[in-house]
């Protein structure tokens, strides 16, 4: 079983960056030192605050510092200013009533809180609470793991404080605030350069406005960026930096994550002694505090703690108590945190079916949590295969190009040598065949290079990432998964079959049944499509070029179906003309080819298709190795009227 050093790694990350969440939001409300306001009563503050109605945040947070952990206060204020028509002060106190609940992890109370407030900041034309509403819901978000979600929020909130000309002070605490909370999303997933530089950047201007607690917040994040780098001292360096501004501040939540995370070092290296003298005491602070997201994470590392002193009945009773509470507020990295230690544990006290029991659910919860990260990333992946793949070829290029170089030089000695004369024609003729050969690879690799252009049409690409993103914003991640599985599937089947001559009809037909399922997915499965093959064709035994159908097949959706209203039908129809020839005809009830050309002159945008061209200089390559040729017909289809009823491609393939 692996240690915990090396298998929750990755989750700790998670961890402290979700901590370092709660506690950057304390920068929300500290654009003024506290104090009590004195001789005022809380009615008297409101009534002045309704009649003058002022715009900024400062003037809001100064009259109503004293009151913002106070729910029952601010939902009076929200509703007497909703009545008063006051917009800017319903945005305040909803923020502040969110935060609130977001610090108690009652998360599902506190979003509507802040959408309602971002709604009223933007209807208001209010920038200032536009801004900290959007770096509020992105915290959320972070927390409830809608990673994606999280980004956009506070990448707006940054493009908009930037855009402000003379930013208040409050202003250029939500650009820090959007640079940390960005960092914190680079963080989780892994990115860890990508957040140090969010980090540092925020560092600097944390500097620059003097704020101590900003400055405890990104040494923290860049030394929990360190440890997960492998970089122990260094992170240790950070979090002790930060500890020392969470105590000129006096801030005991910050000393909590502070010695909490400085007890994870000490962890790693072997000192666990180090570590119960900081987190025994950092219990009960956290304990008085009462935020159950980094108490479970506290309760973890005491298991942790015991374990490493062998003394297992105490680290058993801390790790359960950290689950029961991850479950009790729905903490699902919590949870797999606190299953690995207690894998670890059953393992060390020999109860190994308890430990692979364990170490099994706590890796389900990771791969779920994993599978929406992994989605974002696949139009990168896909980049990342053809740029290899063209350099693995221009490689091979290079590499047959010496060897010829060495044959020629070698054969003009030779021939040199017995006879000049002959040496100059064999010479002459050697060059002559190499170009030839040449040029015909040069024009082969030509075509296989303009098929996969075409395959991987970016219209077609884009539109389906974009199904597969819109289904993740709308939580639908069952046909998330469903399709993008199956357009993995295609893409990996075009990928490969660009590099290969032909193919089997069987593989052939797999493939394009993939595209039609795709492809009809996007027009909300509008599209009645059936591929018949006739019974005496074995579709394993018969070759034809790869790749060859798609290209007919997207003509027939995008230029026949997708502007035809009513029902949109497609055939594929397989069948042996005779014993040399197999047709392929593809059959499509739209608009017909002169409707189509009328409908694409008055687009704005449009599609060269080069696809069928592409087709016919393939197919004719093909046929070269064959006794026969091949054939291409396209029909157009009319009723009894004379009017369009669609089109017909017939291909006729060779076989012998």
């Amino acid at each position: 079983m692996p240690s915990p050093q090396c298998s929750l790694q990755h989750i700790k990350s998670s961890l402290k960056q979700r901590a370092s969440f709660v506690l950057l939001l304390l920068i929300l409300g500290l654009d003024c030192p506290c104090f009590a306001i004195q001789g005022k009563t809380l009615d008297s503050i409101v009534d002045r605050l309704l009649s003058e109605k002022p715009k900024t945040y400062k003037a809001l947070d100064d009259a109503l510092q004293s009151f913002k952990l106070d729910t029952v206060a601010l939902k009076s204020f929200i509703e007497k200013a909703e009545k008063a028509s006051y917009p800017a002060g319903q945005s305040y106190a909803l923020n502040q009533l969110g935060r609130v609940y977001r610090n108690r992890t009652q998360l599902d109370k506190a979003l509507p809180l802040h959408e309602k407030a971002l709604e009223l900041a933007v209807s208001s034309n209010n920038n200032e609470f536009e801004v900290l509403s959007l770096n509020m819901l992105g915290v959320v978000f972070s927390r409830k793991d809608a990673i994606k979600t999280a980004l956009d929020y506070n990448q707006k909130a940054l493009e908009i404080a930037e855009s402000i000309a003379s930013p208040s002070m409050h202003i250029k605490r939500n650009i820090n605030v959007a640079l940390n909370s960005v960092g914190n999303l680079y963080q989780t997933l892994g990115q860890y350069d990508l957040a140090i530089s969010q980090f540092q950047r925020a560092l600097e201007l944390e500097a620059e406005l003097n704020n101590k607690l900003g400055l405890a917040i990104n040494n923290q994040n860049i030394g929990d960026c360190l440890e997960q780098k492998g970089n122990l001292d260094d992170a240790l360096q950070r979090y002790k930096i930060s500890l020392d501004f969470n105590n000129q501040l006096n801030n005991d939540f910050g000393r909590v994550i502070c010695n909490n995370s400085i007890a994870q070092i000490y962890l790693k290296q072997n000192r666990p002694n180090l570590a119960l003298e900081l987190l025994k005491p950092t219990r009960d602070m956290i304990a008085a505090i009462g935020d159950k997201f980094i108490w479970c994470s506290v309760l973890g590392n005491l298991g942790w703690a015991y374990m490493e002193i062998k003394n297992y009945s105490e680290a058993e009773k801390f790790m359960l108590a950290g689950l029961n509470m991850a479950r009790e507020v729905s903490l699902p990295k919590q949870v797999i945190y606190i299953k690995k230690l207690l894998s670890d544990l059953e393992s060390r006290k020999g109860n190994y079916d308890k430990a692979l029991s364990y170490y099994k659910q706590a890796e389900e919860f990771d791969r779920q949590l994993k599978n929406d990260r992994n989605i974002r990333y696949i139009n990168d992946l896909i980049l990342r295969y053809e740029a290899e793949k063209k350099n693995s070829q221009i490689s091979a290029l290079a590499q047959e190009n010496e060897l010829v170089k060495l044959r020629l030089r070698k054969n003009q000695t030779t021939i040199l040598v017995s006879a000049l004369i002959i040496g100059l024609v064999g010479t002459i003729l050697f060059i002559m065949y190499r170009q030839y050969q040449s040029n015909y690879e040069k024009r082969v690799m030509g075509l296989e290079q303009n098929m996969l252009r075409s395959q991987m049409n970016p219209h077609f690409l884009f539109n389906s990432l974009n199904s597969i993103k819109l289904y993740i914003i709308n939580n639908d991640k069952k046909n998330a998964v469903h399709y993008l599985n199956k357009f993995s599937k295609l893409v990996r089947r075009i990928l490969d079959g660009s590099s290969l001559k032909e193919t089997t009809l069987a593989e052939e037909l797999e493939t394009i049944e993939l595209y039609l399922n795709i492809e009809n997915i996007r027009f909300s499965e509008g599209i009645s499509y059936a591929i018949n093959v006739e019974d005496d064709i074995d579709p394993e035994q018969l070759k034809i070029p790869s790749l060859v159908l798609q290209p007919f097949l997207e003509n027939a959706i995008w230029h026949g179906l997708s502007s035809k209203e009513g029902e949109k039908n497609l055939w594929v129809n397989i069948s042996r003309k005779d014993d040399i020839h197999i047709v392929i005809s593809i059959i499509d009830n739209g608009v017909g080819r002169a409707a189509s050309e009328r409908i694409k002159e008055n687009r704005v945008i449009k599609r060269k298709s080069v696809g069928i061209d592409i087709t016919k200089e393939r197919l004719a390559n093909f046929a070269k190795d064959y006794q026969y040729g091949f054939s291409i017909e396209i029909i157009d289809l009319f009723n009894d009227e004379g009017n369009p009823k669609g089109t017909k491609v017939v291909l006729e393939i060779p076989t012998i």
